[in-house]
């Protein structure tokens, strides 16, 4: 095993890489945002992974959901992803759960961490209600047109600081989802892996009209 994670275990030793092996993530959502995180954690040594979503593969989808192919449209998308994973990596346990976040809820699963792959307000209000009562912390994350946003939650809540409506998102390119899964995945694995992570701080990230990638973060309000 320490040979397959060997470029991480120089990073962060042989201790900490065992560790991630106890580790088990839920991640919410196995679209855009879902499948890229299921790219960039599933070879990384967390051991349980569970994938929840209950929607199919659609034509639209496959530009930026990077796990799917052309041909794979009518397959739950959770279902795709855990094969993926199980795929590149034999030390991963993933787990699809072709259901709705609020079904998964109900299995009374208990994980380290959430991650939010969603594309609605709602469920994500969800994520953080659910979140609290268990006391579990989650990563928040969002994508639309050239724009997105990063947050690790665990003494704010996402329910205080947005206003949860039902929208329509914008169009949307597959590169700024992959950049945000990425800044979430890096916060993920650095929270299990036991090191410092800014907690409650939102990062916004956009390009401006000069094509510049510019960058703010706000604190949270917590309780």
């Amino acid at each position: 095993m320490l040979q397959y994670f060997h470029r991480q275990v120089q990073l962060w030793g042989e201790e900490v890489q065992t560790s991630l092996q106890d580790k088990k993530i839920a991640i919410v959502g196995s679209g855009g945002l879902g499948s890229s995180l299921a790219f960039a954690l599933g070879a990384s040594g967390i051991g349980e992974i569970h994938m929840i979503d209950f929607d199919e593969v659609s034509l639209h989808n496959i530009h930026r959901q990077i796990a799917f192919k052309v041909g794979d449209e009518g397959k739950n998308k959770a279902k795709i992803n855990t094969e993926l994973m199980m795929q590149r990596s034999p030390y991963v346990k993933a787990i699809p759960h072709e259901c709705d976040f609020t079904a998964w809820t109900a299995k009374n699963i208990e994980v380290d961490l959430i991650i939010d792959a969603t594309d609605n307000l709602p469920t994500r209000g969800d994520i953080n209600t659910y979140a609290k009562k268990s006391n579990t912390p989650w990563v928040y994350g969002s994508v639309e047109a050239f724009h997105g946003q990063v947050c690790f939650i665990d003494n704010s809540s996402f329910n205080d600081a947005f206003k949860i409506i039902q929208k329509t998102p914008a169009g949307i390119a597959a590169p700024i989802v992959m950049h945000i899964a990425s800044l979430q995945a890096n916060l993920a694995l650095r929270f299990l892996a036991g090191l410092s992570v800014k907690k409650d701080m939102l990062y916004y990230l956009f390009f401006n009209e000069e094509g510049e990638l510019v960058t703010q973060k706000f604190g949270l309000p917590t309780a």
